[in-house]
């Protein structure tokens, strides 16, 4: 980038030590979204599209039979049907493909004077005709963009919903299931029992193995006993959930040997259950709601080590649950024998139902799909004031270099603070309590999690980072920074604990006060979208081969997005299988490999045959047969070959948390349109619903 200092830009391209994953993230993006059920536990009770995997690519090329559209076979069956044959000619020199003269045995004549057929030596199976499932019916797509925006704090005009989904109730186990204490079985009240299920169905993971895991839930166990229970059952250890986790795993095994017709029943039953609580209208506009699904109870696992894993999540009832709808619109029927905790009509919030769970206090949400208008502004918003941003960030930068030296000590580790927001696109972080996750970001950071070195290999002053960020993900990295820097983080480490803040006389809200005052709308977390988006559209810039094929310029896009995963610590254990997945693909690249170099000798001799004979049309034709089919296997073996390389790159990266909350999808639409690269390689279709108003407004002359 030519006119810019290295200091000026973030360090996305430089060199870094290797991520180490402490474990696997479950998702990654809520910091722009409300909390939902289950902290992000379940997938299935309101977390994140987190790494959504590209659209899966069939390897093209291929000479099989099956690869070939239906339209485009040759149909057997139709020679078989007439009278009579023509015989097809040949050429001389081509006698692998001399047709052979048929014999007439006794056996043949009589059954052809019987009108029988021969049978075929080789029964080939019939072609299956693959029936396209109907697709879902669409819901009318509402271009918001082109309307009026609605007067400020103002959501929505009229809303109405039919409240949140409920799980089923518990149905108790076989009576003669039972948990065994100290070698006899006890038979155990409903609730009780269900709290055991919990940990039974969990005896075989290795969170029940932690001491901090089995403490919680051994509380929490006797906490909701009865008082003869209570009694009787007083240490876990004596605990037996064996019969239970026996029964369980039967239960597993059956619904894996499911048969169609039952799989195609729960389907249906999830359908109905979708259609009548997934959607919602407003303003007029019917549109998808996100986690409509209460939680089931279950016991709470939390991300790292969290001090408050193993405690049972208890079931919540409508009693506890606030409804927002639309005044004068019916209120959500509510489940018989209950009544809701409140009903409100609030257009100023955009949740449709609103409860406290019992293990962390928080509240949580029925919020709409990402896909809705309410979630598309407030991301349009979000990239807005990034691109704002863009043309303070200079002066922004300007302000804290002075401020590096500043008499205050205060405005000294404020501005060193926003220095590491800025270059490292780090969390700004918030205080925890004890009974939180250890995480940190940047202004809660403590001496421990950073190192001095006045040297480190090729580099001076170099800092070296190493703490448990946003869902206990360890971020370690060693960067060289400016040496003004360096020196006042000596100032600041002197004479403290390892436990002692590093920026004792700074916090997050102070942070984001002073940065609101220098652009509205600016927090530390703009930072982060800033830093992110514009660090994909250099790379982008940087990295495009106007030439390259459609694989490669796919495997670019996806290097991009990768530097900016790497910047914003996003990473991920490697899949499970991940090995066998690359054996497997090595095998398929290799066999591939093998059909290509065949199919050269086939090409070739085809080619000098041809060379000799000019005029005859039959060596012409089997020439561009057999040189299209060498073109289609060596595409199909170029998709396989960056197939490998993309999968080996982002082994323990995860690409789809920026790609849905830090990257202005504009960037990507523009470069899609720009080198035509079809936006269904970027995105899949989740992703292309959600950033629909983005591949409408870009253009491929878009400048972010």
């Amino acid at each position: 980038m030519v006119g810019k200092s290295d200091d000026e830009l973030p360090l996305a391209s430089r060199k870094r030590k290797k991520l180490v994953p402490k474990e696997e993230p479950e998702s990654d993006d809520g910091e722009e979204s409300p909390a939902t059920n289950g902290a992000g536990e379940d997938p299935d009770y309101g977390g994140s599209e987190d790494d959504v995997p590209l659209s899966k690519r069939r390897a093209a090329g291929s000479d099989s039979d099956d690869e070939v559209p239906l339209a485009s076979r040759k149909r057997k069956n139709q020679a078989t049907s007439k009278k009579v044959k023509k015989e097809k000619k040949y050429d001389s020199s081509d006698e692998e493909n001399k047709p052979k003269k048929k014999v007439k045995t006794e056996n043949s004549r009589a059954k052809t004077n019987n009108k029988v057929k021969a049978a075929p030596k080789e029964e080939k199976k019939p072609v299956v005709k693959k029936v396209k499932k109907e697709p879902e019916p669409e819901i009318p797509v509402w271009k918001w963009w082109l309307e009026d925006k609605l007067p400020q704090g103002i959501k929505w005009r009229s809303l109405t919903h039919t409240g949140p989904a409920f799980p089923d109730p518990y149905v108790p186990i076989p009576k003669h299931v039972k948990l065994s204490y100290d070698g006899t079985p006890i038979t155990l009240s409903t609730d009780t029992e269900e709290n055991a299920t919990f940990y039974a169905k969990m005896l075989d993971h290795e969170y029940t193995s932690r001491e901090v895991f089995r403490k919680n839930f051994f509380e929490d166990f006797r906490k909701y006993m009865t008082e003869e229970e209570r009694k009787v059952i007083k240490k876990l250890e004596l605990c037996d959930f064996s019969a239970m986790h026996a029964h369980f795993l039967a239960e597993t095994a059956a619904r894996k040997n499911r048969t169609k017709e039952e799989k195609e029943e729960l389907k249906a039953k999830n359908k109905a259950i979708a259609d009548v609580y997934g959607i919602c209208k407003i303003d007029g506009h019917i549109q998808r709601v996100g986690n409509f699904r209460i939680e089931p109870p279950g016991l709470f696992r939390g991300r790292g080590d969290h001090p408050k894993q193993g405690k049972i999540k208890r079931k919540m009832e409508p009693e506890g649950i606030i409804i927002n709808i639309g005044k004068g619109e019916p209120v959500p029927k509510c489940p018989e024998g209950h009544k809701w905790k409140a009903v409100q009509h609030d257009n100023k919030v955009t949740w449709l139902a609103c409860w406290k769970e019992n293990v962390l206090g928080n509240f949580k949400y029925v919020m709409l799909n990402p896909t809705s208008k309410i979630k598309g502004e407030k991301d349009h918003a979000k990239y807005e004031t990034a691109r704002r941003l863009k043309q303070e960030v200079g002066k922004i930068r300007e302000n804290y270099r002075v401020d590096f030296q500043s008499k205050e000590m205060m405005i000294r580790q404020r501005a060193v603070a926003l220095y590491f927001i800025d270059k490292l696109a780090l969390r700004a972080g918030n205080e925890k309590d004890d009974d939180e996750a250890d995480t940190v970001g940047c202004c809660s950071l403590r001496v421990e999690h950073i190192k001095l070195h006045e040297k480190w290999e090729d580099k001076e002053f170099v800092v070296e980072f190493d703490f448990l960020g946003k869902d206990s993900i360890r971020y370690q990295n060693w960067v060289a920074v400016n040496k003004r820097v360096f020196k006042n983080l000596k100032i600041f480490i002197k004479d403290k604990e390892p436990g002692d803040d590093l920026f004792d006389r700074l916090n997050t809200s102070k942070m984001n006060e002073y940065l609101s005052g220098l652009m509205p709308g600016l927090t530390a977390k703009v930072f982060r979208t800033y830093n992110a988006s514009f660090t994909l559209q250099e790379q982008l810039r940087e990295l495009t081969n106007p030439k390259s094929d459609l694989p490669n310029q796919v495997l670019t896009y996806n290097r991009a997005n990768r530097v900016v995963a790497v910047l914003c610590n996003h990473q991920r254990a490697a899949p499970k299988g991940f090995d066998k997945q690359m054996e497997n693909l090595v095998q398929q690249k290799d066999a591939k490999k093998e059909d290509v170099d065949k199919q050269k000798k086939v090409y070739k001799e085809a080619k000098n045959h041809y060379r000799v004979n000019r005029d005859d049309d039959k060596a012409k034709k089997r020439y561009e047969i057999e040189k299209r089919k060498l073109e289609r296997l060596q595409e199909s073996l170029l998709k396989l070959q960056v197939k490998e390389t993309d999968k080996s790159e982002n082994k323990t990266i995860s690409l789809g948390t920026s790609k849905l909350n830090y990257l202005d999808p504009r960037i990507s639409v523009a470069w899609c349109k720009k080198y035509t690269v079809p936006i269904e390689k970027v995105y899949n279709k989740t992703q292309r619903d959600k950033f629909l108003w983005a591949i409408e407004m870009a253009t491929e002359d878009f400048e972010w």
